[in-house]
């Protein structure tokens, strides 16, 4: 009786979408307005997602994933909205981290990229989905997996190959790398392990003395929840109540080690003890961006610190020399790749709702792959920058202009030649 009722009142489509899911797992804005508060009425009970408006004003109203909670009475938001332009904008965003990466691994295996490289395969979601909830005036600060960060923080596709080939065009001239970049309100990779998450204290510690209002994002993997200055940073925020929020970006295996094998509590969330903690699904990109929103406003009205752990999953190694398939299968990373990978749950999540088309998607697809085979063709071609400019830019107000090189009988002068990024 049900079903004959919902498919009475539906366009010949919608129907065969409400038989094609039994329960009615998703609807959509109903051709005739008459009928929308009546099939609303009939569905909820089966929904776990809802279009609202989609003809006029293209925005979609997700269910996010559960929360886990440590310390806290309220948890964050479960439901997320989301506009058309923000849809292609997320798909976007991701799809150009996921292929930079990709062409970042192939650049290393050409020896184009030297030393370390880190990639951000498969946790694509968490830096779109917090970089959709900071304002202008939130910072962030990460790890040495840093390439898809300084993406989203506003650097070109260019400027971050570039940067990783030792190149002119970098965004900081090829001096920093692939674990060094940085942009504005970006303090950048880090390469000391679980270093950033102090100097991220501290830089929350500068917006509450400055009083801009803003929080300091500060990110880590599980392998370096483990270390002391952590838990001392934890410490600090909390006794001054600073604008920190500390994330662990679970991906389940430090190095080549399991999060079971290298922590007595994978808890993460729970680390802070005093602090109050958040668990997240960090695969689904909608559930990350209404959990930072919860933080922004948690800690910027002056409650102190948060810790949270997002649970994610990285396709590659630990770095390029690790193969990353001596420690767990090949079936297991499959079936992340099938069932939890961020890309395909939003892809499938917006075309649901109506709010994008496959043609669009696939026209970004289309231009995606365009614009970062053009930033490796710069990448590979770029000039590099004279030896003499290895020394500029390294203080703000250097005391001394003179600084030592390989030996005490080469000298570098110190030189200005770009503006200060982040003064304080």
């Amino acid at each position: 009786m049900l079903s004959k009722l919902v498919k009475s009142v539906l366009k010949p489509s919608q129907a065969n979408m409400y038989s094609a899911w039994p329960g009615a797992r998703r609807t959509a804005t109903l051709m005739w307005s008459d009928f929308w508060e009546l099939s609303m009425r009939l569905l909820s009970p089966f929904m776990t997602s809802s279009v609202r408006n989609i003809t006029a004003g293209k925005t979609a109203t997700f269910e996010t994933r559960p929360y886990k909670l440590h310390k806290l009475d309220e948890a964050p938001s479960a439901t997320s909205s989301c506009t058309r332009e923000e849809a292609l904008l997320y798909y976007k965003q991701m799809q150009v981290i996921r292929r930079l990466e990709s062409a970042s691994g192939n650049l290393y295996k050409e020896k184009a990229i030297r030393g370390f490289c880190h990639l951000y395969s498969g946790q694509e979601a968490i830096c779109v989905g917090i970089k959709a909830a900071l304002r202008p005036q939130d910072a962030v600060i990460t790890a040495y997996r840093d390439h898809g960060w300084a993406y989203v923080m506003g650097c070109s596709v260019t400027s971050i190959l570039a940067e990783l080939t030792g190149r002119a065009q970098g965004m900081v001239r090829g001096k920093g790398g692939s674990m060094h970049m940085y942009t504005k309100n970006f303090y950048g990779g880090n390469g000391i392990v679980g270093a950033q998450v102090p100097v991220g204290a501290g830089v929350a510690l500068a917006n509450k003395y400055l009083g801009n209002g803003g929080i300091c994002v500060a990110l880590y993997g599980d392998g370096a929840a483990n270390q002391g200055q952590v838990f001392e940073a934890y410490n600090i925020a909390k006794l001054m109540d600073l604008p920190s929020v500390f994330i662990c970006e679970n991906n389940g295996y430090g190095m080549g080690t399991s999060v079971a094998r290298a922590s007595a509590s994978t808890n993460y969330y729970t680390r802070g003890d005093y602090v109050p903690g958040i668990w997240i699904d960090g695969m689904d990109l909608l559930s990350v961006k209404e959990a930072l929103k919860y933080c922004i406003d948690y800690c910027g009205s002056g409650k102190g610190p948060l810790v949270l752990e997002v649970a994610t999953y990285r396709y590659s190694g630990h770095s390029m020399s690790d193969p990353g398939t001596s420690y767990r299968t090949r079936d297991e990373i499959q079936e992340v790749r099938q069932t939890r990978d961020p890309i395909m749950l939003l892809k499938e999540n917006i075309l649901a709702a109506e709010l994008v088309t496959p043609d669009e998607l696939k026209k970004i697809d289309s231009e995606v792959r365009k614009e970062v085979d053009e930033g490796v063709k710069i990448a590979k071609s770029d000039k590099e920058i004279a030896i003499q400019e290895l020394a500029a830019d390294v203080y703000s107000e250097p005391l001394e202009t003179v600084i030592r090189g390989t030996t005490p009988f080469d000298p570098y002068t110190h030189m200005r030649l770009s503006k200060i990024i982040n003064p304080h």
